[in-house]
């Protein structure tokens, strides 16, 4: 659904990544008491926000980025995806 998907303006969008479902004890969570996962990966980007002159203002995510988010930022897409603004991300996940 999401292949030829190009947000407009600041926005992205983020696939959602679930987190595990055992405790580091062993103990299995179940669906109904896990949160909805505030880390994702980035699938699209959109061209930047405009300055005063109409010129797009760079990007500082980009596509495969993994990134955290604010548990109540931008609008749902599906299951589990999340069109969000690029100031709602709260950083990008170092790889190591």
């Amino acid at each position: 659904m999401f292949e030829k998907f190009k947000p407009l303006g600041d926005r992205v969008l983020v696939k959602r990544i679930d987190e595990e479902e055992k405790t580091a004890g062993g103990i299995i969570i179940p669906d109904a008491a896990k949160e909805k996962a505030q880390t994702g990966s980035i699938l699209a980007v959109g061209p930047g926000q405009k300055d005063k002159t109409g010129e797009h203002l760079p990007m500082d995510v980009r596509v495969g980025d993994v990134v955290y988010f604010g548990k109540y930022a931008g609008t749902e897409a599906g299951n589990d995806h999340i069109i969000i603004r690029e100031d709602e991300i709260l950083g990008i996940v170092e790889k190591s």
